[in-house]
């Protein structure tokens, strides 16, 4: 397990903020408007939900998008608990996740039930309710080791310009090795290097409007 932490200061005591990369975790409008936008409408989400479905991501940080897609998944009334696999570098310590969730109230029940976990076992091998996973390190390492194909991928690392190891073409071919036919990603971002790369791993990739102020995201899908 690595054991880099996460560097933050926070802005206006409720936003953290990564120093080492100089980007918060989440918007500065509104983090969980965000990633229902991008995360869960960029992959058509809740409405491809199907038993045993399975989300990977790139860049667990607050565990905001996990906790969006575990109510999306239990509002939808589904059977049987959502698969998510996450992948983080330098984790935070249950204090500051804590800290920055309490920034989303209608998620509080989940988000402490998150906590309790990640502060027992970050690869949250003691979260109930949900088949959750996150493995700690360098995804550029860890994403070829795993045997599995997902439905949908979340890839939310730091901004491309100032994370671009997550971002890269090798690990973008990885994402698409690891993605079941008619699977799909989504991304914040719409850097031309980040679409290239999905589109040389096999995605089809497209510019949409993105959430807010930023003018486009990028979804991408895997053919059928």
């Amino acid at each position: 397990m690595s054991d880099q932490k996460a560097d933050l200061e926070w802005r206006d005591d409720a936003i953290p903020v990564s120093t080492r990369f100089d980007d918060p975790y989440f918007s500065l409008e509104n983090g969980l408007a965000e990633t229902r936008h991008v995360f869960l409408g960029g992959n058509g989400l809740p409405a491809r939900f199907q038993p045993g479905f399975h989300i990977a991501e790139l860049g667990f940080g607050t565990g905001l998008n996990l906790l969006t897609a575990w109510a999306a998944w239990e509002e939808s009334g589904q059977k049987g608990p959502l698969r998510f696999t996450s992948f983080e570098a330098y984790p935070m310590d249950a204090d500051e996740m804590a800290k920055a969730l309490s920034a989303f109230p209608e998620l509080a029940g989940r988000a402490s039930r998150l906590v309790a976990a990640w502060g027992q076992d970050p690869t949250l091998s003691t979260l109930d309710g949900i088949d959750a996973q996150v493995i700690i390190g360098d995804a550029r390492q860890t994403l070829p080791e795993q045997q599995w194909q997902a439905d949908a991928w979340f890839l939310d690392g730091f901004s491309p310009a100032k994370n671009p190891e997550l971002w890269d073409s090798e690990l973008m071919a990885e994402v698409g090795r690891h993605t079941k036919p008619g699977g799909s990603a989504a991304t914040y971002t719409a850097a031309g290097f980040v679409r290239r790369g999905l589109a040389d791993a096999g995605f089809d990739v497209e510019r949409i409007k993105g959430f807010g102020r930023k003018r486009h995201m990028t979804v991408a899908r895997m053919a059928s």
